[in-house]
C-alpha cells in the first residue's frame, strides 16, 4: 500500500500522454521516432508535474522527524535488508503521510526522468527536428546538415558557459571537479528555463483568464472569430502563393532533368512529398521551356522550401477548417437562442459517437450551449483570475521569508502544521497544472513561431509534435523548482536560518547556481519579479498597440482597420457556408433521385434482358482498361449509377462526394476521432522515409 498513489499517479501521467498524443498525432501516418520521442517527452514531463507534490508531502514528514530529532537508520544495520526503518521515541509527533516513498525511490526516479528530458530536449530532439526540415538526399547529408544547424543555434550556449567556466577556474575558493560541473549544466538549463518561464508567464496569467471571460460573451467570441478568419484568410493566402511558386520551380526542373539524368531520382523524392492533388496540379501544368538542368544544391534548397511550404500550407488548412467550424457552431449558438422548443438545430449535422447521442441530446446542449456555458466559464475566469493573483504576488514576495509574504508559502505551511497531507498533493497539483498551462499555451501562439502548431483530430504535424515535446522538457523542471521557490520548499530560500533544513529529492537532483553566486542571489531572485511589469502591458494591452503600429494587426477593438476585418471575415464565413449548403443540397437530391429510381431501373432492365440504347449497351470503362482488369469480375452497375460515377457510389459519404465534386475548400479539413481508422490506406511517406 506504500506505493499505492506512487503508482497510480505513473499510470495516470502515461494515460494523459499518451491520450494526448492519440488526439493531436497521428500514430498511423507519422513515424515510430518521433512518435516514442515525443511520448516520451510528454510522459517525463507529466511525471514530475504528477510525483513533485508526493515528494513534498515526504519531504515535510522528513522536516518533522529532524525538528524532533528522530533518526532514521538502515534497517540492514538491524536485520541486514535494505530497507529503512525509523527509530523513534515513544511518543512520535509527526504523522507519517499516507503516499509516504522511501527517498532513494525519489532520487532514482528524479536522476532518470530529469537526465533523459535534458538529453531529448537539448540534443535528441533538436536533432530530429534539423533532420527532417533538411533538404539533403542522403542520410550522411542530413545528418551533416543537423550537425551544422545545432552547430550555428548552440555555439552562443557554448561561449557563454566557456566563460563562465573561465571566470570559475579563477576563483580562488572554487574548485571544478565532476559533480560541480553537471550541477552548473544543469543549473544553466534550468536558468534558461526560468527567463523564458517568466517571459510567458508574464502575457498568460492575464490573458487565459481574459479569454475565459471573453469566451463567455458570445458577440465578443463571434465577432474575435471573424477577424481571425480574415487574417488567416491573407496567410492561407500566401501559403498557396508559396506552393505554386514550388509546383512552378519543381515543373521546371522535372522538365530540365530527364530519366536518364543522374538527378532524376532526386527530383522523384521531392515530387513524392506532394499531396495527390498538388501531383495532380503538378502534372496537368503546361511544361515550360527547356531551361539548364538544376545543380545538386539547387535541389537541395527545392527539397529544403517544398517541406517548409507544405508544412506551413497544411497548418493553414487545419486552422482554416477549425475556424470554420468555430465560427458555423457560434452562429448555429446565436440563432438557437431564440428557440422556443429548447432544442439544439445544427446548420450542418455531423455524425456523433452513440455515448454522445445518449448523454448529449439536443435538449441538454441547448441548456449548455445557450444557458449555462457563459455562466461556467466566467466561474472559471474569476476562479483563475485570483489563482493568477496570488502567483503574480508570490512571484514578488517569495525571497521574504521573515515575515513570510508568499501566499502559498502560508498556505502549505498551515497543512503541515496540521498534517494535512491530501491538502498539500491537491493544492501543489492545481498550482503546477495551472502554470503548465499557462506557459505552454502561450508558446504556440507566438506569432514567429507560426510553423507550429497542435491542431486535435489527428492533424498535428511531426514538427509541431517534435517542437512541443522539446518546450515541455525545458520548461517543466524550471517551472516546478520555481513553485518550490513560492511554497519555500528550496533550502536557498532558509540559508540563513538555524537548524538543518531538509531539501526534497527534486532540487537535489536539479542543483542550485550557488557556484555563480551572481545567479544564485540575483538573476534567480529578482528576475520573476518582472513578472508584474509584463502583466500590466498585457492587461493594458500594451504590446498588442504596439504590434499594431508597426504593421502587425491586432484585435484591438477601438480600430477601423479592426472593424474592417470583421466584416471582411464575415463575408467570407457566408461564402464558405453557401458554398457547404449548395454542395449539400445537390448531394441530397441527387441521392434521394438515386434510391428512389434505382430500384425500378435495375428491375426494368431484368425485365427487358437488354438496353434498348446504341451508346448504352457498350460499357465505356472496357475500352480504358487493360485486358487483366477487363478479365476480372466486377459487380453489377445499373445504367444510372454508371453514367452518375463516382457521386452515386455507395461507399462515399457525403462529405467525400464534397470534396471530390467541389475540392477541399467547401468543407472542414477535421477528421473526427471516431472515424473508420481502418479504411486509411498506407500512410505517407514520413519526415525519415525519403532516403
Amino acid at each position: 500500500m506504500v506505493y499505492t498513489l506512487f503508482v497510480i499517479e505513473l499510470v495516470s501521467a502515461f494515460a494523459l500522454a499518451a491520450t494526448l498524443l492519440y488526439r493531436y498525432g497521428d500514430c498511423y501516418r507519422n513515424h515510430l521516432i518521433v512518435t516514442v520521442s515525443v511520448l516520451t517527452a510528454w510522459y517525463f514531463s507529466f511525471v514530475i508535474m504528477f510525483i513533485l507534490p508526493i515528494d513534498v508531502t515526504t519531504t515535510v514528514y522528513r522536516q518533522c522527524l529532524v525538528n524532533n530529532n528522530i533518526t532514521v537508520i538502515p534497517q540492514s544495520q538491524a536485520t541486514g535488508g535494505n530497507d529503512t526503518t525509523t527509530v523513534a521515541p515513544p511518543v512520535n509527533p509527526c504523522e507519517k503521510p499516507w503516499s509516504y516513498v522511501p527517498d532513494n525511490v525519489f532520487t532514482n526516479l528524479w536522476r532518470v526522468v530529469y537526465w533523459t528530458s535534458q538529453c531529448l530536449t537539448w540534443l535528441i530532439m533538436p536533432m530530429m527536428q534539423s533532420y527532417s526540415k533538411a533538404g539533403d538526399f542522403t542520410v550522411k547529408g542530413k545528418l551533416k546538415s543537423a550537425l551544422i544547424d545545432n552547430a550555428i543555434y548552440y555555439g552562443s550556449y557554448l561561449f557563454i558557459c566557456g566563460i563562465l567556466l573561465i571566470y570559475l577556474a579563477f576563483q580562488p575558493n572554487v574548485y571544478l571537479d565532476g559533480p560541480k560541473i553537471k550541477a552548473i549544466a544543469s543549473s544553466a538549463s534550468n536558468t534558461w528555463g526560468l527567463f523564458l518561464l517568466i517571459l510567458l508567464l508574464g502575457y498568460a496569467l492575464v490573458e487565459v483568464p481574459r479569454n475565459l471571460w471573453n469566451n463567455s460573451k458570445k458577440n465578443y467570441s463571434l465577432t474575435h472569430s471573424y477577424f481571425k478568419m480574415a487574417k488567416l484568410s491573407t496567410d492561407k493566402c500566401e501559403a498557396e502563393e508559396t506552393v505554386d511558386e514550388i509546383l512552378d520551380s519543381l515543373q521546371a526542373a522535372t522538365t530540365a532533368i530527364g530519366p536518364d539524368h543522374p538527378l532524376h531520382r532526386h527530383v522523384e523524392t521531392i515530387i513524392q512529398k506532394l499531396p495527390i492533388q498538388l501531383r495532380d496540379r503538378l502534372n496537368s501544368r503546361a511544361p515550360p521551356y527547356r531551361p539548364a538542368p538544376p545543380s545538386f544544391k539547387s535541389l537541395v534548397n527545392l527539397h529544403k522550401k517544398t517541406i517548409k511550404a507544405l508544412h506551413v500550407l497544411q497548418r493553414t488548412e487545419t486552422q482554416w477548417g477549425m475556424m470554420l467550424e468555430r465560427i458555423f457552431h457560434l452562429e448555429d449558438v446565436a440563432s438557437n437562442l431564440r428557440s422556443p422548443d429548447k432544442r439544439f438545430q445544427h446548420t450542418f449535422h455531423t455524425p456523433r459517437p452513440r455515448l454522445q447521442r445518449l448523454f448529449y441530446p439536443p435538449i441538454v446542449e441547448w441548456y449548455w450551449e445557450c444557458f449555462l456555458r457563459q455562466y461556467f466559464l466566467k466561474g472559471l475566469a474569476l476562479a483563475t483570475g485570483a489563482l493568477s493573483l496570488m502567483i503574480i504576488w508570490s512571484e514578488m514576495t517569495f525571497f521574504s521569508t521573515r515575515p513570510v509574504l508568499s501566499i502559498f508559502a502560508h498556505i502549505v505551511t498551515a497543512t503541515k502544521n496540521t498534517y494535512n497531507y491530501a491538502a498539500i498533493l491537491w493544492i501543489s497539483t492545481i498550482i503546477i497544472g495551472y502554470v503548465f498551462y499557462c506557459a505552454y499555451s502561450t508558446v504556440l501562439k507566438i506569432r514567429f513561431l507560426n510553423l507550429y502548431y497542435l491542431a486535435p483530430h489527428h492533424q498535428t504535424n511531426e514538427y509541431s509534435l517534435i517542437f512541443s515535446g522539446m518546450m515541455a522538457c525545458r520548461l517543466t523542471p524550471a517551472m516546478c523548482l520555481n513553485f518550490l521557490s513560492l511554497v519555500h520548499m528550496d533550502a536557498r530560500m532558509h540559508s540563513n536560518e538555524k537548524g538543518a533544513i531538509v531539501e526534497t529529492s527534486y532540487t537535489r537532483i536539479m542543483g542550485h547556481m550557488e557556484v555563480l553566486g551572481i545567479i544564485a542571489a540575483g538573476f534567480n531572485i529578482y528576475f520573476p519579479m518582472l513578472v508584474v511589469l509584463l502583466c500590466a502591458a498585457t492587461y493594458f494591452s500594451l504590446g498588442s498597440r504596439l504590434l499594431t503600429l508597426c504593421g502587425f494587426q491586432q484585435f484591438v477593438g477601438d480600430d477601423d482597420l479592426t472593424a474592417d476585418l470583421v466584416d471582411e471575415g464575415r463575408e467570407i464565413a457566408k461564402r464558405e457556408k453557401r458554398k457547404r449548403q449548395r454542395a449539400e443540397e445537390s448531394m441530397s437530391r441527387r441521392r434521394d433521385y438515386n434510391n428512389r429510381f434505382s430500384n425500378y431501373r435495375a428491375a426494368r432492365d431484368e425485365r427487358d434482358g437488354a438496353h434498348t440504347g446504341l451508346l448504352d449497351d457498350a460499357d465505356s470503362e472496357y475500352y480504358v482498361s487493360s485486358t487483366l482488369e477487363r478479365n476480372q469480375p466486377e459487380p453489377p452497375i445499373s445504367d444510372y449509377q454508371r453514367a452518375e460515377m463516382p457521386y452515386n457510389r455507395h461507399d462515399l459519404t457525403l462529405e467525400d462526394e464534397i470534396e471530390d465534386r467541389f475540392g477541399k475548400s467547401t468543407q472542414s479539413t477535421l477528421r473526427t476521432d471516431f472515424d473508420d481508422r481502418s479504411k486509411m490506406t498506407m500512410p505517407q511517406r514520413g519526415l525519415f522515409d525519403d532516403v
